[in-house]
């Protein structure tokens, strides 16, 4: 037993340096790993797991000089809250026995809680569609709260990586294509779930995203500017908001797999920004340095650097952390400093959790992890991402001028059609068919069913993936028959291949997936008015075929409140009010692609390929309309280090209430490196009521204009900066010129957000 006397009475940085003085070199490197205990080898959750896992690991002969982390406690099996804590319980008071130092425990919580029977939210891009902060703020809270309550420290989240091609399957766990929203989003996460005394785990770090042509862990051709101005601003602005952990990113960055990268994990991370929490690694990767990116010839060498770069815990298990590093301490290729300094600031992370000397046991037997006020704030969320993207009126539907319905596609009626591939109900229950969900989703036939006064015929069509179309004729019997056809259409996530959305199931084309096209196709050429529904994790490009449909509807995921949220936008109940995250391209849109794009990089007379997407990022209609009536500047000029304040004006022109989100863009009209021809420097969700006008003052410092100049600086220069304010990335809106006057100004550290403040 290490601790003899309470820890309170004790200065924290001693207990830590003690520690780090008398343990032995296997008891010091027992706290850099992991343990995922019940993981087996076709579990299929973690990309080359049938490889790298081991099977039947004991906890308990594991874990005899110590352990520093339990992975996934609850997101690995099903298992009930009761024997769950119990479980945890035994092994952390064990542990407690033997070393006086318990584990920390992680758990995924991307779209909630990843435990049997816990609420699934909607997934991350919902987040962006719904373009609220301090709703997602809340979230992270409930989600901490839960996380805490199962004995879980630390939350592997939020995803920060900017969304750069629309192929890539984990688009569905990132939250926009635009680095000012997934900063104050993320950051707003962030906040909530370390208020809940969780660790904010803040991934994949950095550039993820941008790997070539969409395709899972590959190369990623991105130059130090579009680095420093696109992916990693969320990251430190999310730092600023106070996550205490960080996640590497699996790719490599010009060659440099990032969990073998000095710059980023030290001289960005910490020598720049300051981070002073823990580096653990992704699943496997640091194994990855040897197997898959061959900058190591073996596990001591992948081990040395990715100590080296700055990784402080190997995850899900340790295997390079353990023998391979020891040996290489042992004969001089690694400092021991070096393991060191990863244990101080794992132990003073443990320290900070009560999980050094005596505790009391963690964990609530009676928790309800699908109470009430969870699906109350997952139906708020749903309700708020929901993004009409057209409609020539059909819209809201009503009884009482089209009684009968054909609702048909095959995320119709599918349970499994509103979740992301992070939820329990994707991620886990595939490997155990017997179980059930234990969770009330109702689908939107469901939903539809329980509310609409007229008749409603329910057709599959075809499934989701699958090329077979001899079910569509049924489809179009059922729409035939109909007033207005409802076509529910999209994606069923999964991972690594065994879904259309999730990781590792990247696409090569943007096309919906199987027999979906003809499906929709002949939907429309009944005549019948078709309301398309998408439920997705991606944008998918739409072609001449949803022209042709009454109205189109966008949900990414909306969770296990989706159906209903779904029903009620549908008939009325509720207008939409979301905001698209990502752009929406044409069939023959080139990707990647994204607003923040330069002159050359839109239209152009000296290509032939056109880059402009069918819908805008910041793209919403609702039952509503609204007006921007006026926008004023305090002052047309204002120097380098000052604020930009704006007075914008809008109102709700419409006979219903409603939700607009006011987007404020910038162009810098002339810089000394090539810039896009907007970006958004401020956004704010606002809700008006029909006929009511609100006016708005935004600050937004000018260091938010701020980019990567020539040498490689960030600064803002001098100059006329045209902002904007408009209804999306495409829209002319109501500009302002504002001249930036004095000196170019170096920028060292990401600009503080923007400020709104209602007037009157």
């Amino acid at each position: 037993m290490l601790f003899e006397t309470s820890q309170s009475v004790i200065d924290p940085d001693d207990v830590v340096e003690g520690l780090i003085r008398d343990l032995p070199l296997r008891q010091k490197v027992v706290q850099l790993v992991g343990l995922w205990a019940g993981a087996r080898r076709d579990d299929n959750a973690a990309p080359m797991q049938d490889q790298l896992i081991a099977d039947g690991l004991h906890v308990d002969a594991y874990a005899a000089d110590g352990l520093g982390q339990f992975t996934r406690h609850w997101g690995t099996t099903p298992i009930d809250v009761p024997s769950g804590v119990a479980e945890l319980r035994r092994r952390q008071d064990r542990l407690g026995e033997r070393v006086g130092i318990r584990a920390l425990v992680h758990e995924e919580c991307l779209t909630g809680v990843l435990a049997w029977g816990a609420t699934v939210y909607p997934t991350p891009l919902a987040w962006g569609a719904a373009f609220d902060p301090q709703l997602v703020e809340r979230l992270g809270r409930r989600i901490g709260e839960d996380l805490r309550a199962l004995g879980v420290h630390q939350g592997l989240g939020p995803v920060l990586d900017v969304v750069r091609d629309a192929r890539w399957g984990r688009v569905e766990e990132c939250i926009a294509e635009d680095p000012v929203t997934v900063g104050a989003i993320g950051s707003a996460y962030v906040r909530g779930l370390e208020s809940a005394g969780v660790v904010a785990t803040l991934k994949h770090f950095a550039g993820y995203s941008g790997s070539r042509a969409g395709r899972n862990h590959a190369p990623v051709p991105v130059g130090p500017r579009e680095l420093a101005d696109v992916y990693l601003p969320p990251f430190e602005q999310a730092i600023r908001a106070g996550a205490r952990s960080v996640m590497n990113a699996y790719t490599d960055l010009d060659g440099v797999p990032a969990g073998a990268s000095v710059e980023l994990l030290t001289g960005i991370l910490r020598d720049r920004w300051g981070f002073d929490g823990t580096v653990v690694a992704d699943y496997f990767a640091i194994r990855f340095l040897e197997t898959m990116h061959g900058v190591a010839a073996d596990a001591g060498e992948a081990a040395a650097l990715a100590l080296r770069a700055g990784i402080d815990v190997e995850l899900p298990t340790g295997t390079d952390y353990l023998d391979p590093l020891v040996s290489a301490v042992e004969d001089g290729r690694v400092d021991e400093a070096l393991v060191d300094r990863a244990l101080r600031r794992v132990l003073r992370q443990k320290h900070a959790l009560g999980l050094l000397g005596p505790a009391e046991q963690e964990g609530d037997p009676a928790v309800d992890l699908d109470s009430a006020e969870n699906r109350a704030l997952a139906r708020e969320i749903a309700d708020a991402s929901i993004v009409l993207l057209s409609n020539d009126g059909t819209l809201p539907l009503t009884a009482d001028t089209t009684p009968r319905l054909a609702l048909v596609g095959p995320n119709a009626d599918r349970f499994g059609a509103m979740f992301g591939c992070y939820s329990f109900v994707k991620h886990v229950l595939p490997r155990h068919p017997e179980v059930d969900p234990i969770l009330s989703a109702p689908t939107v036939a469901e939903a539809l069913l329980e509310r609409w006064r007229g008749d409603i015929a329910v057709a599959e069509g075809c499934r989701v993936a699958d090329d077979d179309t001899t079910g569509i004729a049924e489809a179009v019997a059922a729409a035939l028959a109909s007033d207005v056809v409802v076509a529910v259409l999209g994606d069923d996530s999964g991972m690594f291949g065994r879904g259309t959305s999730g990781e590792g199931c990247d696409r090569d084309d943007l096309g919906l997936p199987g027999a979906q096209e003809q499906l929709l196709q002949a939907l429309v050429d009944t005549g019948r008015p078709v309301v398309l529904v998408l439920l997705t994790g991606r944008p998918y490009a739409l072609g001449d075929t949803a022209d042709r449909c009454a109205a189109v509807v966008q949900a990414f995921f909306p969770g296990q409140e989706g159906g209903p949220a779904l029903a009620d936008a549908l008939t009325g109940v509720t207008s939409p009010a979301g905001r698209l995250p990502v752009q929406m391209p044409r069939p023959e849109t080139p990707q990647p692609g994204s607003y923040l794009a330069p002159r050359l990089g839109a239209l152009t007379g000296v290509s032939s390929a056109d880059p402009t997407p069918r819908h805008p990022f910041g793209h919403g209609l609702g039952y509503t309309t609204f007006a921007r009536e006026a926008f004023r500047a305090a002052h047309t000029e204002v120097p380098v280090d000052g604020v930009l304040e704006c007075e914008v004006t809008v109102r709700n022109t419409g006979d219903r209430d409603g939700a607009e989100v006011l987007q404020v863009y910038a162009t810098d009209e002339h810089a000394q490196v090539v810039r896009p021809l907007r970006q958004l420097v401020a956004f704010r969700r606002v809700a008006l009521a029909a006929g009511e006008a609100q006016t708005w003052t935004v600050r937004i410092p000018v260091g938010a204009l701020a980019f990567t100049g020539v040498a490689g600086h960030r600064i803002v220069e001098p100059g006329r900066v045209l902002l904007r304010v408009a209804a999306d990335a495409a829209d002319e809106g109501l500009t302002v010129p504002i001249d930036v006057t004095g000196e170019v100004r170096r920028i060292d550290r990401i600009a503080d957000e923007p400020v709104w403040e209602r007037r009157g």
